[in-house]
C-alpha cells in the first residue's frame, strides 16, 4: 500500500515537473516511482518516501 501511495505521488511530481520543466521534480518523481521496487522495509520505505517528497519543495 505504501508503494502505491508514494508511486502515485511520484507520478504527479513527474507529470507536473515535465509541464513546468523543473528537473528536480522530474528526478524526484522518477525516484519515487522506482524505489519501492528495491526496498522491502516499511520503515525505510516511509523515510525515503518522505525525504523524496519534500526535496522538490526546497530546491
Amino acid at each position: 500500500m505504501l508503494a502505491l501511495i508514494f508511486g502515485a505521488i511520484g507520478f504527479v511530481y513527474f507529470s507536473y515537473g515535465r509541464k513546468q520543466a523543473r528537473i528536480s521534480m522530474i528526478i524526484c518523481g522518477l525516484l519515487l516511482m522506482i524505489y519501492p521496487y528495491v526496498l522491502d522495509s516499511k520503515v525505510w520505505l516511509v523515510v525515503i518516501g518522505l525525504i523524496l517528497s519534500l526535496v522538490p519543495r526546497f530546491i
